[in-house]
């Protein structure tokens, strides 16, 4: 492991809580309908834990019954890196934060309109900020 490798783990955990760090830095999954977000109807932005971009708005929360927060986009392209995921006998694909390479969740082609996909997310890998309004 490279110095700068040991100094970002370090960072990360340092940052992060043992639980949010296996789940944004060691691609981990929280158990569903357990994370902090996953109910939450409250209008605001939601960022990476990580590093504070921006990742989705409220707007486009909806009720998967999945148990995770869920979202129709992200909020600005760009934001989310997709790659596949052949993790646990199956394919699917991962989204990342792009700006630093933090866990958010997968992406499922089963959501509503307008995109028809469902950004499952870790409530452990987001932040709220809610609406001052």
């Amino acid at each position: 492991m490279s110095d700068q490798s040991s100094n970002d783990d370090a960072k990360w955990r340092e940052k992060l809580s043992p639980e949010e760090y296996r789940i944004c830095r060691e691609k981990g999954t929280e158990r569903p309908f357990t994370g902090e977000y996953w109910s939450t109807t409250t209008p605001g932005e939601y960022h990476c834990r990580c590093c504070g971009e921006l990742l989705f708005n409220a707007d486009s929360k909806f009720d998967a019954g999945c148990g995770w927060p869920s979202f129709t986009q992200a909020d600005t392209e760009g934001a989310i890196t997709e790659s596949v995921d052949a993790s646990l006998g199956m394919v699917r694909t991962e989204v990342t934060c792009t700006h630093c390479d933090s866990h958010l969740g997968h992406v499922f082609p089963d959501g509503p309109a307008p995109t028809g996909l469902r950004y499952c997310i870790n409530s452990a890998s987001i932040l709220l900020e809610e609406d001052k309004t």
